[in-house]
């Protein structure tokens, strides 16, 4: 089934919006997993990635890095694809629930807005150093961690492009 315009318009949510749409889904005894990054230049190994993290409970949420907290972390070249892009290519993705866009460099206050039953990062992160991970032990969830794919990043497509290889 195809995704529709619709469906995809209301996948973004806003922080208050967030704290009730996972208020909603908690009451029916549902499992909210929260990921983050940039997702500046989809790959494949984003898409094994999100996949992965969506098979852990019945809703998926995203904390997407703004323009310009992108660029904070990035460098000035970055983002490739601009905020609206990002959440529409994520929103496109049948396995993605929700996406909430943040302009802090982390998104430690969003998490805790969001209070997810699990949090979950690439395995290029250890556990302990993921960032909301504290809050989300203390409130009794889960921090996850899910294999890292090699070859496949965001950085490396933009030097094979800029090589022109």
């Amino acid at each position: 089934m195809r995704t529709s315009k619709d469906s995809i318009d209301t996948k973004l949510l806003t922080e208050s919006e967030g704290g009730i749409v996972v208020q909603k889904v908690k009451q029916l005894g549902q499992k909210v997993v929260f990921t983050n990054g940039c997702f500046d230049v989809l790959h494949p190994g984003h898409l094994s990635y999100l996949r992965a993290a969506a098979e852990l409970g019945e809703v998926l949420i995203i904390g997407l890095n703004s323009d310009a907290s992108v660029k904070r972390l990035k460098g000035e070249a970055r983002p490739i694809h601009n905020i609206s892009n990002r959440i529409f290519q994520l929103a496109c993705l049948s396995f993605v629930d929700y996406i909430m866009v943040f302009d802090t460099d982390t998104p430690l206050e969003l998490i805790k807005s969001v209070n997810p039953d699990i949090l979950v990062k690439g395995g290029d992160y250890l556990p302990n150093s993921i960032v909301g991970s504290d809050w989300v032990l203390s409130q009794g969830g889960k921090v996850l961690t899910i294999p890292f794919i090699e070859g496949h990043s965001s950085s490396s497509i933009i030097e094979k492009l800029k090589l022109g290889s």
